[in-house]
């Protein structure tokens, strides 16, 4: 009895499991960038690697400027974004969204997309300023709670936007939630260090990026639903 009880719930589990997924799309397979490139180009930089199913950005390969920011190929409107991150010591990276890929008028992805911050909270310089810790909205809204793992361990993140709705959950917790484009989005744009950028976070649809900040950086398990 205790075995078919235990058997049970195991089935339940995958099925929660498994409904859960249902509609998400791989972004990265695992074993290649396809779907990636880097900003501006149409390859991508070997400074991104790939080991046991991970993307690593290794700093100290980037000769020839052979890393930058890791762009999708494909743009996005409503999505549910899911993957995995982790830091080394004093790194710092962000997952960047509704970016417009013109690099002739603008020459970074965070030109125009907004970014959740990636970071080493203690490490990092960044994280002695207010809105640029690990979760938050960067410059713009800083998290609730401050959920982020230890150095070196694994964050699970999801960054929902459906119809203006922005959600960033770090972990299983909702770390932000706001509304975009509304009024009270361009406030809180002009009031950021981004008010002198006047495209900045007005796009609808835009690709998704990886951000090489010159640090090492991996992630894993890069998911997307449209919604």
């Amino acid at each position: 009895m205790l075995k078919n009880i235990v058997f049970f719930l195991f089935l339940i589990a995958m099925v929660q499991s498994t409904n859960a997924q249902i509609g998400f799309k791989p972004l990265f397979d695992g074993k290649t960038t396809k779907g990636w490139h880097t900003y501006g180009k149409k390859t991508v930089g070997t400074a991104w690697k790939i080991d046991g199913g991970i993307l690593h950005l290794d700093p100290t390969a980037k000769e020839k400027n052979q890393g930058g920011d890791l762009v999708t190929d494909k743009e996005y409107a409503n999505f549910h974004l899911k993957l995995e991150w982790k830091v080394a010591p004093k790194s710092n990276s962000g997952i960047i969204f509704y970016i417009n890929e013109n690099p002739i008028k603008y020459k970074n992805t965070y030109e125009t997309g907004m970014e959740m911050q990636v970071l080493d909270n203690d490490g990092h310089p960044d994280g002695k300023i207010t809105k640029h810790r690990a979760g938050n909205l960067y410059d713009l809204i800083k998290s609730d709670v401050e959920p982020v793992k230890a150095v070196g361990e694994w964050n699970t993140v999801e960054i929902i936007s459906n119809k203006g709705a922005l959600t960033f959950i770090l972990n299983g917790i909702t770390v932000v939630k706001t509304t975009l484009w509304d009024e009270n989005w361009k406030a809180l744009v002009a009031g950021s260090k981004f008010k002198a950028w006047k495209d900045f976070g007005t796009f609808k649809k835009g690709k998704i990026a990886l951000q090489d900040h010159d640090d090492p950086i991996w992630y894993r398990n890069i998911v997307i639903k449209e919604l």
